[in-house]
């Protein structure tokens, strides 16, 4: 039986990632159960899967949850803070570690879980965005194995040839086709854009998933961090990713092969299924996914992403390709602008001018260590406020 710690288990993913683990309770045992400070859903998960550690985000969560255990799971240890998720990441019974904590918030969890050597399930793409290769020599140094979560990178890694990490022109790869659902906004009128409203932006047609993710959907900024990741996860250059809309998100990405070759991996929007992926890999295990229906489909269809509607996808290329820490700023300003737009702080718009300017202002550097990036993040985060103060 293998032991899980699910970080972030009461948003989408961590209830996702807690469904198929409960149709298996011979496979997996939950050791940790994390949240931020919903102590009432993560009262309720405690009792059902009875964890041995449960950490929240503050001692006052923490004490709250602490109280309200007590009566019925006096044994379960609550503890809270960075130092809480980065102890429960590195538990021996441990064997897994889904990191599912939204932003960079994510990345110190993941990385603890990394150099202890866990299987990391990975759905924070935000680790990889900020501290890539940093984050990927430390997996190689402490022999951690890191699985795909999101949907698309899941979907790469499923179609991608053994030995992928020597080079794409070794395997016969020519290219990673990311497939991008274009988010509600696809076809709204330009001019409509700069009044979007919150709501509208949360309101994905296809999936379900957290208010952050959701408005970084619509921007297509998440699409340019994925971008990112998958460059880090496959081993290779930006130039051979190219995105595609595909509306239905039924193809979840595809791998180009140089025989002319075109592997796709297909299935219903839901991400129980690259969650059972990873956590049963090289196995397969009953998700609790319903069987895609190609006669109800019907169509699939295809387009170029417009980089006028979204330039926050321009961006997030620019990044990447300019190494070193600008993807760590382009995270940060992105992550404050979303927050301002779900304020009702700024408008729609506002969040790629906001994440332009911290990228041609704040100097990329090469760094040396975690402390430099934290370093260029915390900077980005309070150039981004300012910048923000003057737009109200």
């Amino acid at each position: 039986m293998k032991g899980v710690t699910v970080l972030g288990s009461t948003g989408s993913i961590g209830v996702s990632t807690l469904d198929v683990i409960a149709r298996h309770p011979d496979r997996y045992r939950i050791v940790a159960l994390t949240a931020n400070r919903n102590v009432d859903d993560l009262y309720r998960q405690c009792l059902q899967f009875r964890p041995d550690y449960a950490v929240m985000a503050d001692e006052q969560s923490a004490d709250h949850l602490q109280g309200r255990l007590q009566a019925e799971a006096p044994t379960i240890q609550v503890l809270s803070g960075v130092d809480g998720l980065e102890h429960v990441s590195q538990l021996p019974e441990a064997n897994y570690v889904m990191a599912a904590i939204v932003g960079a918030a994510g990345l110190l969890p993941a990385l603890s879980a990394v150099r202890a050597g866990k299987r990391l399930l990975l759905a924070n793409k935000e680790a990889l965005v900020v501290s890539g290769q940093l984050f990927m020599d430390e997996a190689a140094q402490h022999g951690a194995e890191i699985l795909p979560i999101d949907s698309e990178h899941n979907a790469i890694f499923q179609c991608m040839p053994a030995g992928y990490a020597k080079g794409f022109d070794g395997v016969g790869v020519r290219r990673i086709l990311l497939t991008a659902s274009g988010g509600p906004f696809r076809q709204t009128d330009m001019q409509e854009l700069a009044r979007v409203l919150p709501e509208q932006a949360c309101a994905h047609p296809n999936w379900s998933m957290g208010r952050k993710i959701s408005v970084d959907s619509a921007t297509m900024m998440n699409k340019g961090l994925e971008v990112i990741e998958a460059c880090w996860l496959f081993h290779t250059r930006p130039e051979r990713i190219k995105v595609v809309l595909h509306p239905q998100s039924i193809i979840h990405s595809m791998v180009e092969y140089t025989d002319g070759s075109v592997l796709a991996q297909m299935g219903n929007p839901d991400m129980r299924t690259p969650i059972a992926h990873a956590l049963a890999w090289p196995e397969r295990i009953e998700s609790g996914v319903s069987s895609l229906d190609l006669f109800e489909v019907a169509r699939l269809d295809f387009e170029a992403p417009d980089r006028q509607r979204f330039p926050c996808l321009s961006l997030a290329y620019q990044a990447i390709e300019q190494g070193g820490t600008a993807p760590a700023i382009l995270n940060a300003a992105n992550e404050i602008a979303v927050a301002a737009f779900l304020d009702r702080r700024v408008g729609f718009m506002a969040i790629p001018k906001i994440i332009e300017t911290a990228l041609s202002t704040i100097p990329a550097i090469e760094p040396q260590s975690l402390d430099e990036l934290l370093d260029v993040d915390a900077q980005t985060r309070i150039m981004a406020e300012q910048q923000i103060s003057t737009l109200v």
